[in-house]
C-alpha cells in the first residue's frame, strides 16, 4: 500500500507496520497493483529495481 508523504509516496508494509523501499516522487501504478494483488516477491523485486534505475 502506498502512503503519501512530503515529497512523494512510500510503500507501507502492513505486516511489519513500517515503510520500506525508496521514496517515489510519482506513484508507480504497476508496483502498487502488484503489491495490492498477487504480491509475487520476484515481480515486486523486479519492479523495485526498475524504478530505482530510473531515478539514477
Amino acid at each position: 500500500m502506498a502512503r503519501g508523504v512530503p515529497g512523494g509516496y512510500r510503500i507501507w508494509d502492513n505486516r511489519g507496520r513500517r515503510t520500506w523501499g525508496d521514496l517515489y516522487e510519482l506513484c508507480p501504478d504497476d508496483l502498487l497493483t502488484e503489491l495490492n494483488g498477487a504480491a509475487d516477491p520476484a515481480r515486486i523485486t523486479e519492479l523495485l529495481r526498475r524504478y530505482r534505475a530510473l531515478r539514477r
